[in-house]
């Protein structure tokens, strides 16, 4: 499955190992297909390590944040969009578009809205989770 996670989820998932980002994370760590580019990678790291959050991190989770990046797939973005009321997240619609994603994970309502985009669903981590536990063998909870 070719997925796009948005920033704050991986952020969720660092504040609260066992929420359902805490999930949706260690289903990618898992079974991999994370599409990323430079700028949504740096992006997730960035907020990562801003004081306010890293305080507060498990000391492994950038580690392990990095170690998902160091295995998803490097997207080229070659069409431009500009269709999310906040423009910073037109990057992920770009990488899902691009990247010919199955689907985009978040939490952000601004993203939520557009579901689907271009025919890409758009959907919550509960829902991400939700669904892959009706069609695999994953076990949410880890156990």
């Amino acid at each position: 499955m070719r997925l796009v996670v948005d920033t704050n989820v991986f952020v969720s998932a660092a504040l609260k190992e066992s929420s359902w980002p805490g999930m949706v994370i260690r289903w990618r760590d898992k079974f991999g297909g994370l599409l990323k580019t430079a700028a949504t990678e740096a992006q997730v790291t960035e907020v990562l390590e801003r004081p306010h959050f890293k305080q507060k991190l498990p000391t492994t989770y950038l580690d392990k944040v990095r170690h998902i990046f160091s295995v998803a797939e490097l997207v080229t973005i070659v069409k431009r969009i500009t269709a999310c009321r906040d423009p910073t997240d037109d990057k992920f619609l770009e990488l899902a578009i691009d990247g010919r994603a199955d689907m985009i994970v978040t939490g952000d309502l601004d993203l939520l809205v557009l579901n689907p985009f271009r025919g890409i669903p758009i959907i919550a981590p509960v829902a991400f989770i939700h669904a892959q536990a009706m069609s695999s063998s994953f076990v949410p909870d880890g156990r």
